[in-house]
């Protein structure tokens, strides 16, 4: 959202918090005309929702694997894609926990 015209080709913007270290004045010379391109659209996933409106995450892949050293004592993480959501959104988990309960990944 627009705060206020900083000069006559840039404007300070609102920014939600968490874009707070960037820099709130934007300059109308870094606009560019869209040209569309069908590899841009996303398909929709419709989420199967229960009564109460949750959803049931599912880990669907194994990304990556690292080990967290700590003082004493490693750790070893699987980056796991859940269901849902996209490859960023990844998140890692220790292995010995997603072993347990999703052997079928291993």
């Amino acid at each position: 959202m627009i705060k206020d015209r900083v000069g006559p080709v840039a404007y300070r913007l609102i920014l939600p918090p968490r874009l707070s270290k960037i820099h709130d004045v934007f300059h109308v010379s870094l606009l560019r005309k869209y040209i569309a391109d069908p590899s841009h659209v996303l398909e929709e996933q419709p989420i199967r929702l229960k009564e109460d409106l949750t959803y049931e995450e599912k880990p669907i892949q194994i990304l990556d694997r690292r080990e967290q050293v700590l003082r004493n004592k490693t750790i070893p993480l699987v980056k796991v894609l859940w269901s849902n959501h996209l490859v960023e959104e990844a998140t890692w988990e220790p292995e010995d926990l997603m072993r347990r309960q999703y052997p079928h990944l291993f």
